[in-house]
């Protein structure tokens, strides 16, 4: 993958999910109607604070991605916020799902950006 290319991708994964994860401290972004189900799974990750764990580990990995420490890393992270936020709209919220998969193909794009620091795990 071209270098330039990589690093916008990368830049944009990481100004995407560090958004993300500020918006769910400092709530800058409204969020819309829920459907019941999916209003109580959200209610649930909020009581449990799974859903502060999340944004810290979005706000951790954007700014790693965006200053390119450690990114490699955390884009294999966040991988499995990626995976949950398409499953979550999938089932709970489709008309919302354009977003997560956004998410989605930039984190495996980026990953692939990185795949020859990955390459000692997958031997």
């Amino acid at each position: 993958m071209n270098s330039k290319v990589f690093m916008v991708l990368r830049i944009l994964l990481g100004l995407f999910v560090l958004v993300f994860g500020l918006n769910k401290f400092l709530d800058f972004m409204p969020m819309g109607e829920m459907s019941a189900d999916a209003g109580a799974y959200f209610g649930a990750l909020v009581n449990t604070k799974t859903l502060t764990l999340v944004a810290l580990v979005e706000i951790v990995a954007g700014l790693a991605l965006i200053f390119n420490k450690f990114g490699a890393l955390l884009a294999l992270i966040l991988m499995s916020v990626s995976v949950n936020a398409v499953l979550f709209h999938a089932t709970l919220e489709p008309a919302s799902i354009p977003g997560a998969l956004v998410l989605l193909i930039l984190n495996i794009l980026v990953m692939y950006g990185y795949k020859d620091k990955y390459a000692a795990l997958l031997k």
